[in-house]
């Protein structure tokens, strides 16, 4: 199943820890760090804009993403993006470097459509959606974007 990736352009950091981290925010980024796949982890920034608007997709968690630090691609899945619990803003982001063997679990969103022509809920009936999003284990290249009801 080909996805569309979401690409986002990142920069190196030199420094880890709370000051260093601070001050990455102060330039309107978002400290972040990627890991994973057996290999060294490497320690970015992201632009606060650009983390805002991918992360207001629904999809953004179960789809690939390519970052791209100083010339270096990296494929990846965003695994987690912290946010300040007053003003909402994101202040730290986790990615998950990723390849096609790789088999990562991920959270993937049910949609259901035709409510309209269905007959039970046009006569009143109601539907009760228990599960909002369902578990997946799945290659990275193959995670469905949902399960359309």
């Amino acid at each position: 199943m080909a996805q569309n990736k979401t690409t986002l352009a990142a920069e190196a950091r030199a420094k880890a820890g709370k000051g260093a981290a601070r001050a990455t925010r102060r330039t309107g980024q978002v400290p972040a760090v990627i890991y994973g796949d057996g290999k060294e982890t490497v320690l970015i920034s992201v632009l606060e804009k650009d983390l805002v608007k991918a992360t207001s997709s629904s999809v953004f968690f179960t789809r690939l993403c390519e970052l791209e630090v100083e010339g270096k691609k990296f494929t990846v899945v965003p695994r987690d993006v912290q946010l300040d619990f007053v003003t909402d803003r994101p202040i730290h982001a986790d990615f998950l470097r990723v390849n096609d063997k790789t088999a990562i679990r991920v959270y993937v969103p049910v949609r259901v459509t035709n409510q309209k022509e269905c007959p039970g809920l046009a006569k009143g009936g109601v539907l009760n959606l228990v599960r909002h999003e369902i578990e997946v284990s799945s290659r990275a290249s193959a995670i469905p974007r949902a399960f359309v009801l």
